[in-house]
């Protein structure tokens, strides 16, 4: 399978399977599992220095990253084709011109996300104070990323960890290592040496991360490995955002448009070969334009060129599973609506619509994270709603309608930390937007000023400038204190008797500067 960890006569390394032929096409060679810590050193020292340039200096370095990007884009694009069967325009689109809004936004907005807030102190309980609460990096911060989207979601990351001045060891997947190597490769032409360190290997060396040191840990992937992931960050007392999957669900209402819902859902239940978080893998279509949306929804899918337009599934195991969910659906009495097949080449299944689907069925409740649209009928509202928050994932959800604020009130009931009207799943590219959900989504964040939450942490910095010998807090406690402070409460209480108040804090206040 694609990513299968081999012993050779040089060493490890992993073969790298074709998903669109299964014929190996290049192997890269794994660093032995025990120098992982080495790394995360390395990346310590180096972001030691890193950390103590100026904003301005690291936003430079970052933004050099961000043009050798953009040039290597045909490159990025040949290389996921042949790791990831990505189609050329699907490639371009949500790996490369996405992260070109990533890397413009973040160098944009950085300044002023990691801005020192000051303290508002008053000058009569605090005299001659300043303070600030300022953002710090953490240190080094734990990668661990899918091959899904093997350059999105880790420059989600990479990005923003940099310019807040940490260093990055990334364990990539083990199914997209070649597409690590290429990012790898133009950070070395414009990052400090060792800064972003990449720790090739498979789930034993993302654990070896973790327990080597690193100060955050971010995780994209399956509920099974992030569960373990939480554990052992739990253990070490490591800050960690999980991404964890989805199930997500479109509501058609009936008002909808019917040309404009059939071709976004198509879009987002099928880009990615439906290996998506945010695929749409559930849709549930208002009885009176079901047949419509059926028939026009199988004319659209049908239409849709392998390789081309969807690509293949990325193992033969992942495959299989799909092949499961359609055939127990089958059994259990959906409709094949279009589709169903696995004629190649490679690990290619075709685009596959199920109707009259149960909500018990496995396709409804687990993740089949491949080219699965079921569609089920609904009369009520209140039904479709509960049927979509009827799932432990919580990434995304969708409603589609002509009335606008119908369609949000809808979507802000649903239990999804991201809801669309109208459209589906494109939001995850939007960098000043939060990606992520509650349940077994994971609960972690990126993208937006949130992301930095585990990738700096606060310092309260005060300054006192004050020369007296005493505090008006400090000892001796006496009736004097107690005094100012009984009469300031009353101030500030309401309802208080402010002038008696005014008098004590004032008595209170003399007789204390008195004693000191």
């Amino acid at each position: 399978m694609a990513g299968l960890l081999c012993d050779g006569p040089t060493g490890l390394y992993l073969s790298c399977l074709d998903p669109r032929t299964a014929a190996e096409v290049a192997q890269v060679p794994v660093q032995a599992l025990e120098l992982v810590g080495d790394r995360v050193q390395q990346a310590r020292e180096a972001g030691l220095a890193w950390r103590e340039r100026p904003l301005a200096a690291r936003k430079q370095a970052v933004a050099a990253l961000h043009q050798a990007f953009l040039e290597a884009g045909p490159r990025i694009v040949a290389l996921l084709a042949e790791e990831c069967g990505r189609p050329a325009g699907e490639a371009w689109t949500s790996e490369v011109v996405a992260n070109h809004d990533l890397f413009q936004w973040w160098l944009s907005q950085i300044d002023d996300l990691l801005i020192s807030l000051p303290l508002d102190l008053s000058p009569i309980n605090y005299p001659r104070k300043t303070g600030r609460v300022q953002l710090d990096a953490v240190g080094v911060i734990g990668l661990i990323s899918p091959w899904n989207l093997p350059v999105a979601i880790p420059l989600r990351a990479i990005v923003p960890a940099l310019l807040a001045g940490n260093a990055v060891v990334w364990k990539p997947s083990e199914h997209s290592p070649r597409t690590a190597e290429l990012l790898l490769e133009l950070m070395r032409g414009c990052l400090p040496e060792g800064l972003v360190q990449v720790v090739q290997g498979d789930g034993r060396w993302g654990q070896a991360v973790i327990d080597a040191g690193v100060d955050a840990v971010f995780f994209t992937g399956s509920v099974r490995t992030g569960r373990a992931v939480n554990l052992r960050c739990a253990e070490r007392f490591l800050p960690c955002s999980l991404e964890l999957g989805g199930k997500d669900a479109a509501i058609v209402l009936a008002d909808a448009d019917l040309d404009r819902a059939v071709e976004g859902i198509a879009w987002a239940a099928f880009a990615f070969g439906g290996q998506n978080c945010a695929a749409i893998e559930r849709c549930f279509v208002h009885a009176s334009i079901y047949p419509s949306f059926l028939a026009k929804l199988k004319a659209r899918v049908e239409r849709l060129r392998p390789l081309r337009d969807v690509g293949p599934l990325i193992t033969p195991a992942q495959l299989a599973l799909v092949q499961e969910h359609v055939a127990e659906a089958l059994a259990g009495g959906a409709t094949l609506v279009c589709g169903g097949g696995a004629p190649g080449p490679g690990w290619f299944h075709e685009p596959t619509v199920l109707a009259d689907v149960s909500p018990t069925m496995r396709l409804m409740r687990e993740e089949s994270f491949g080219p699965l649209l079921p569609i089920r009928s609904f009369d009520d509202l209140d039904e479709a709603i509960r049927l979509a928050d009827e799932t432990p994932y919580a990434l995304t959800a969708s409603v589609w309608t002509r009335d606008l604020d119908l369609g949000e009130t809808i979507g802000l009931g649903l239990r999804a930390g991201v809801v669309t009207v109208n459209n589906h799943a494109f939001t995850g590219a939007l960098p000043q937007g939060t990606w992520g959900g509650p349940g077994e989504t994971g609960g972690g964040v990126t993208n937006s000023r949130f992301a930095l939450y585990h990738m700096v942490r606060p310092r309260t910095v005060v300054v006192d400038a004050l020369s007296q010998p005493h505090e008006m807090w400090w000892f001796p406690y006496n009736e004097a204190l107690e005094r100012l402070s009984r009469g300031l409460i009353e101030l500030q209480r309401e309802g208080g008797a402010k002038l008696p108040g005014l008098r004590g804090a004032l008595s209170g206040f003399t007789a204390r500067w008195k004693d000191l």
